[in-house]
This record gives C-alpha cells, sequence and structure tokens, in this order.
C-alpha cells in the first residue's frame, strides 16, 4: 500500500483523502537530499508528515515541479488530486495536509 494524503482539522477529522495504490509517490518523491525540493523531500515514507499553511503553501511550488515532469503520464492526475489538498490547507483557516506513511 502507498503513502495515504489526508486533508484534515486541528483536532484530526479528515475532510479529504488520496490514497495511492500504485505507490506513485514512492516513484516521484525527491531524494531527501535533494536540495532543489526543500519541503517534498521531508516527506517520510514509512512514517507521517503534516504540513500546515504556510508549509503547504511551499510545498505546492515544488509540487507544481513534480507534476510538470508527471505531464502526459498516468501519475499526474494523482498528483493534482495531491495538490488539491495542498491548495485547500494554503488557502483555508486550520487545515493540514498529512502524508501517512506505509
Amino acid at each position: 500500500m502507498g503513502i495515504t494524503v489526508a486533508l484534515q482539522t486541528e483536532d484530526g477529522s479528515r475532510l479529504a483523502v488520496v490514497e495511492d495504490p500504485a505507490n506513485v509517490l514512492h516513484r516521484v518523491l525527491p531524494d531527501v537530499e535533494d536540495s532543489a525540493f526543500q519541503w517534498a523531500g521531508t516527506i517520510d515514507w514509512y512514517g507521517d508528515t503534516t504540513f500546515n499553511s504556510l508549509q503547504a503553501q511551499a510545498l505546492r511550488k515544488e509540487w507544481d515541479r513534480l507534476i510538470r515532469s508527471a505531464e502526459g503520464g498516468t501519475d499526474a492526475p494523482f498528483l493534482r488530486q495531491v495538490d488539491e489538498l495542498l491548495r485547500r490547507a494554503a488557502e483555508e483557516v486550520h487545515l493540514y495536509v498529512k502524508f501517512y506513511g506505509d
């Protein structure tokens, strides 16, 4: 099973979830040592990683690069779904995006 990505409230209630059964994130996430991806590189494959509003906004800039590199392929729709969760967290109050490692 791949990483699950959830948009949630402060108390952990899930508002939306994007599952990754095809392990897209394992293929597209940068290595932790890739300095071009300060935020995406911090997503823990086996633990949980949470992004607040400001962090989600910064991560979206990097996420856009991941989407552009996947355009035309089967991974792009999944990456766009995750980007929608990041957008909502960046634009709405007291929302977080949490990546649940497998």
